[in-house]
């Protein structure tokens, strides 16, 4: 049986690979963790992060703070008081300060995708496509290791007024029987399998009501990738498992939406023996991650990663584009880049490994694709398109920006020929001041 340990700041020193560590990496581990959270295991230091290959091993840059995360006036604030002896309080109210210049959440996640019920937002739901929900269980919003590029990264240091949580899976179902159109839900964190299986099934069963309609249940995880022992030993897993079992046999489908960012994540005996137990109970395993600079920045790593993915069963789902948050500099690749390489990856692998969907930007109006770079009546262009959106009717709808090979994220990108704005952009203004007055409603009834 394999026991579980977390290392962090408060225990650094007895991180596996910590001996290997030079005196500036230890530093910055402290420094930068000290904003952004750092968190990992016994598992991932010891099997996945290759310590001969550090500071560039793409599972050291995974999961341990880098020194380029921050903006150099920042890194040197914080590294200041570190070095002047100041007090948790000082260090922790700086911290905050910068963290609340990151963009803590993107794309409208606060008050565009609050659910309401009766006038009144249901913590712990986003409800931002018709057919899916997601739900943020109380007891699932850290994780088994951090990754450094999370755009969840707020859930995990303490910013209690932007955290999404609930224990209250009644007010959830209640949510639910409002909205017929719902026919997925989405457990998120966090990690929702950082539980243990008798909390998972409390939030799972009340939703194989029959009444409800729901036809699939998804859980978001690193688990696979971080801890594939939470699948594999003793009762625990097994019990889960059955729960899986008990999941699909309700005439559900179960999808196990698992983030694999490298291929070594992958590679061990572990990991492809949990997927395996995983996919024996009939639930399906897609994988998605973000194209990351420093950690899989190349066609070679994601044509590796895909086809293994395909060999042990699962289905590929997503690349997407790491979101404008964090530390979104270190990591971002401009989306020029990262259709070439998504494309690059694409011919490198069989068709039944063609099955994910990128670079795809999880922006504020929806997941827009970069479709193809074209020149249409004699102008370079981005086709772009929808393959999720707050309207339904924008799905599937191609439209065009000019090339730029700086850009990184939609807000950055300019509609090609001439044109004064995207399609969208009323509509979604619209939005944003329905939800505004919405708010603004709530608040004034509150007071």
């Amino acid at each position: 049986m394999n026991t579980f340990r977390t290392f962090q700041l408060r225990n650094l020193e007895d991180t596996p690979g910590f001996e290997t560590m030079s005196e500036h990496q230890r530093m910055v581990t402290r420094v930068v963790g000290s904003v952004l959270p750092f968190k990992t295991n016994n598992y991932v230091c010891e099997q996945l992060i290759d310590w001969n290959n550090v500071p560039e091993d793409p599972m050291f840059q995974l999961t341990f703070p880098q020194e380029e995360m921050l903006d150099p006036a920042h890194f040197a604030r914080i590294a200041d008081l570190l070095n002047a002896g100041a007090s948790r309080e000082q260090v922790k109210a700086a911290a905050r300060e910068i963290q609340l210049s990151l963009n803590p959440h993107p794309a409208g996640q606060v008050e565009m995708n609050a659910g309401y019920l009766e006038e009144e937002v249901v913590a712990g739901v986003q409800h931002k496509y018709r057919e899916t929900v997601l739900f943020f269980p109380t007891q699932g919003q850290t994780c088994h290791a951090y990754c450094t590029y999370c755009f969840r990264w707020p859930q995990f240091v303490q910013l209690d007024d932007l955290k999404f949580a609930s224990k209250e899976i009644d007010r959830l179902v209640s949510y639910l029987r409002l909205h017929p159109t719902v026919s997925d839900v989405l457990f998120t964190g966090g990690d929702p399998m950082i539980m243990r299986t008798e909390l998972i099934r409390s939030y799972v069963e009340p939703l194989l009501d029959d009444a409800l309609e729901i036809n699939t249940i998804r859980f978001g995880t690193k688990a696979p990738a971080y801890w594939p022992y939470k699948f594999t030993d003793g009762e625990e897993a097994d019990d889960l498992l059955r729960l899986f079992e008990q999941i699909v046999a309700s005439g559900r489908h179960l999808a196990i939406m698992a983030h694999y960012s490298h291929p070594v994540e992958l590679s061990t005996d572990v990991a492809q023996q949990a997927l395996r137990r995983i996919i024996e109970t009939g639930a399906v395993v897609r994988c998605q991650a973000p194209l990351i600079r420093h950690v899989n920045d190349s066609a070679t790593a994601w044509a590796e990663m895909i086809t293994t993915e395909v060999k042990l069963g699962a289905v590929p789902y997503y690349m997407f584009v790491e979101r404008d948050t964090g530390a979104k500099r270190y990591f971002e690749v401009p989306l020029v880049e990262a259709y070439q390489i998504y494309t690059d990856a694409y011919k490198q692998v069989s068709g039944l490994a063609r099955t994910w969907r990128g670079p795809s930007m999880s922006a504020t109006p929806g997941k827009v694709l970069v479709d193809g770079i074209v020149e249409v009546a004699g102008e370079k262009v981005m086709a772009l398109k929808f393959v999720q959106a707050r309207n339904p009717d924008w799905v599937n709808k191609l439209f065009f920006a000019a090339y730029d090979e700086q850009a990184s994220w939609l807000d950055e990108l300019r509609p090609a020929f001439g044109e004064e704005k995207f399609f969208y952009i009323d509509e979604l203004n619209n939005m944003k001041v329905d939800t505004a007055e919405r708010v603004q409603l709530i608040t004034t009834r509150a007071a």
